[in-house]
């Protein structure tokens, strides 16, 4: 389901839903080619295991919330922004490149500071040189049948996310702070709960964190794209189990599926699974297909009704938080 509930036993990630990222956008702006729009979504309004409300706070005070990007295809990205957020309910964007992109930290050159976290409907939005910002509560434009998933791929068309929100953090970046080719991106949470900075989750594609790591699922949520071979003989051995592939169509179908990168290139329309991915992607029917090797091709949802045509692109959310309630 995404990167939904990527953690242990459809759990979350160090035990923290703010820590939980779950679906990355790339597209162009529409009306304006020379810039792109980067969205990476964190934090689920509800869990599954247990089920319930998760936390009113939006953002982890102790985390550095960063997109990764590639722009010469080895994996090791050459630009990051990173996002870190204060006790005030505020946020900081950095921007880094070049060996320091592939670090782990929170420093970096700031792109905008003191940016305003929107709690409710309205959506409070930064600019500074070229860059627009927003951080906040929305509403959730994944769209998938979570319980036809559980129940053995017997979709019913029922979209759990249909009122469910998220935490989304939007960018939109002139495309000359980019790459004018081809690039790889993938977010990450970092934790700094413990005294040092961990990676606690991370990914691009949609759905493969949650369904294919199996046993070697910590390991896999700690990793890097550059090192992503070492995990195809366990994707290989999950596709196996859904009865669709033989073991040597599996490894080549788990081939496909890393490393764990979304492709884009700003000069061309986006349309997952080939570059980018909008907010009305059907991801998930291109990911069934290739985790049943054609037996299952949609689970009968579609795109959300409540999508914005301009910044921030995502909808308001469906729950009211104050602000008291956000900051306790």
């Amino acid at each position: 389901m995404s990167h939904h509930y990527s953690g242990p036993d459809l759990g979350f990630p160090h035990g923290d839903a703010r820590l939980d990222i779950t679906d990355l956008y790339a597209f162009p702006k529409p009306g304006d080619a020379s810039k792109s729009i980067l969205i990476m979504d964190v934090h689920p309004s509800v869990a599954v295991n247990p089920p319930g409300p998760t936390t009113a706070v939006p953002f982890a005070t102790e985390a550095v919330y960063e997109l990764k990007i590639d722009t010469n295809g080895d994996f090791i990205p050459d630009i990051a922004y990173r996002v870190r957020f204060s006790s005030n309910a505020t946020a900081t964007l950095r921007r880094v490149e070049g060996e320091q992109a592939a670090g782990t930290g929170d420093g970096g050159q700031t792109i905008i500071e003191g940016a305003p976290v929107s709690i409710g409907e309205e959506a409070r939005v930064a600019e500074a040189g070229g860059y627009r910002f927003f951080a906040g509560w929305r509403s959730d434009p994944f769209f998938f049948d979570v319980q036809g998933a559980i129940n053995n791929l017997q979709f019913t068309g029922d979209d759990f996310f249909t009122d469910k929100d998220i935490c989304s953090i939007v960018l939109e970046v002139p495309n000359s702070a980019l790459s004018p080719k081809k690039m790889a991106l993938w977010h990450r949470s970092v934790d700094g709960t413990g005294g040092k900075w961990v990676q606690a989750d991370r990914g691009a594609l949609p759905s493969q964190s949650v369904f294919l790591p199996g046993d070697e699922r910590a390991a896999y949520l700690a990793g890097e794209p550059v090192n992503d071979a070492r995990f195809v003989a366990v994707f290989a051995h999950s596709l196996e189990h859904t009865d669709g592939y033989s073991p040597e169509d599996a490894k080549r179908a788990a081939g496909t599926l890393l490393p764990d990168v979304l492709y884009y290139d700003p000069s061309q329309p986006a349309s997952f699974p080939h570059n980018g991915r909008i907010l009305s992607d059907d991801v998930v029917d291109v990911f069934l297909s290739v985790l049943t090797n054609g037996k299952v091709t949609r689970d009968n949802v579609g795109p959300h009704k409540d999508l914005l045509a301009s910044f921030p692109y995502v909808g308001a959310p469906h729950e009211a938080r104050s602000a008291a309630k956000a900051a306790s």
